[in-house]
């Protein structure tokens, strides 16, 4: 035999190899198909080999958020072990995927979750899903998972089609004591508890209990192709809305959201009583400085386009000498904005409303508070403004806020003065690619 002729032998056993493992790869993924189209059930020991997969192309967008705000009085020692938590949480934007944080920052004992899911409610303010909304969350593939104290876990992306401002269930199961439960205090929604895992459960009828907290849950991202991105909102309890009215979605944030529309997705980073400046009381502190939890709660947000700061007035209500120092706060706020600007991320900042009438009002506070508002429209502090002491106040006795707007505290808005925060605020300020003359 030539030398040709064994190249040549030895060429047409290759193609003969490629063809015949290339008929067998097909045969077996179209069987394969054949049987995932036959029973695309999977016992309970089993999750998809890529649970993660989404569904279509897209980036990561935040639709909703909550911050932890302290540890649940009367959990010490047990938790909520064997009780399933339906969360209902209200979306910004829509998308193809979603994917859950859960938080176990208060915890002392490790936090071990069996079972969660995620699924679109069957109406508003209802512990039901849509049967065919609901998905099994996964971690790395597994069902069950394990949040050590102080720490937080990210599920695995699911292919839901996720309808914008609407509500979404997302529920836990653990079946052991985990000490502290992490809450969210001032939900302003109502969701739901049960006996035993029902996590998996659709139907509403096991969710007996009412609660006016969020629990565990943190964020809920969604995939989506059209948001340009995440606009975190970090504020007190006039960003939290703990005056606005239950089960109805009007705080100022989710005004705000209906009109941006799909364009952005909000992560309302409101902690009632939070300062800019100073801790709260507790290890971890029960409201952490917005300082120090700016890392965790704004600039870890996917996709962040642009950050809203509405902190100050806690820090001059709460001075514990009752002298605030207004050059404190506004340096507080220049932090801020540096830290965000170290990412190519604009703020925009909100001068601080009146109070005069709330119990803590006195005449050297105001002195502070005026200072402090003074040095943010000098447009030296952040890279827009919106002027809320200007949009809410009473133009006959602007030390107060206007009476259609108050909830009654003279601190804190009714309905009406939430739309009217969000009627204010100057969308094209988020578009900003400025820099703040610091």
């Amino acid at each position: 035999m030539t030398r040709r002729h064994a190249c040549a032998l030895l060429a047409a056993f290759t193609a003969l190899i490629i063809a015949v493992s290339t008929g067998i790869y097909l045969a077996a993924r179209e069987a394969s198909a054949r049987t995932e189209a036959r029973d695309t059930s999977l016992p309970a020991d089993r999750t998809p080999h890529k649970p993660a997969a989404p569904a279509s192309t897209g980036a990561w967008v935040g639709s909703w958020a909550a911050v932890p705000s302290g540890a649940e009085p009367r959990t010490e020692r047990t938790g909520l072990a064997g009780r399933s938590i339906r969360n209902v949480v209200h979306t910004s934007v829509g998308g193809t995927a979603a994917r859950v944080t859960l938080s176990n920052y208060y915890g002392q004992q490790p936090l071990h979750i069996t079972s969660a899911s995620v699924a679109v409610a069957a109406d508003d303010n209802t512990a039901e899903a849509l049967p065919e909304t609901l998905r099994p969350l996964t971690f790395s593939g597994a069902r069950a998972v394990t949040v050590p104290p102080g720490g937080q876990v990210v599920s695995d992306a699911v292919a839901l089609r996720v309808p914008a401002a609407s509500d979404l269930l997302v529920t836990t199961y653990s079946p052991t004591p985990s000490g502290p439960v992490t809450y969210h205090r001032h939900a302003r929604q109502t969701s739901y508890l049960a006996t035993g895992d029902h996590a998996l459960d659709p139907q509403g009828l096991a969710y007996t209990e009412r609660t006016p907290f969020w629990r565990y849950v943190t964020a809920l991202d969604v995939l989506d192709k059209d948001a340009r991105g995440t606009i975190v909102v970090i504020g007190d309890s006039l960003t939290d809305g703990v005056t606005s009215t239950p089960d109805a979605d009007r705080r100022w944030t989710d005004v705000l959201a209906g009109r941006l529309g799909d364009r952005y997705g909000i992560a309302n980073a409101g902690l009632s009583g939070n300062q800019l400046l100073t801790d709260g009381v507790g290890r971890p502190a029960d409201s952490p400085s917005g300082l120090n939890r700016f890392q965790r709660d704004a600039l870890s947000r996917p996709n962040t386009k642009a950050i809203v700061v509405v902190l100050g007035i806690n820090d001059i209500l709460r001075d514990p000498d009752g002298t605030p120092d207004p050059a404190a706060i506004t340096a507080g706020l220049r932090t801020l904005v540096s830290r965000a600007h170290a990412r190519g991320i604009p703020v925009v900042g909100a001068t601080l409303m009146p109070f005069e009438g709330h119990l803590g009002y006195d005449g050297v506070r105001e002195t502070a508070r005026q200072a402090v508002n003074t040095e943010i429209r000098a447009g030296g502090v952040f890279d827009a403004v919106v002027d809320f002491d200007k949009a809410l106040r009473d133009p006959y006795a602007p030390r107060r806020l206007a009476e259609q707007y108050d909830s009654g505290d003279h601190l804190h808005l009714n309905d009406a003065g939430y739309r009217r925060m969000a009627q204010t605020f100057d969308l094209t300020a988020l578009e900003t690619n400025g820099t703040a003359r610091l």
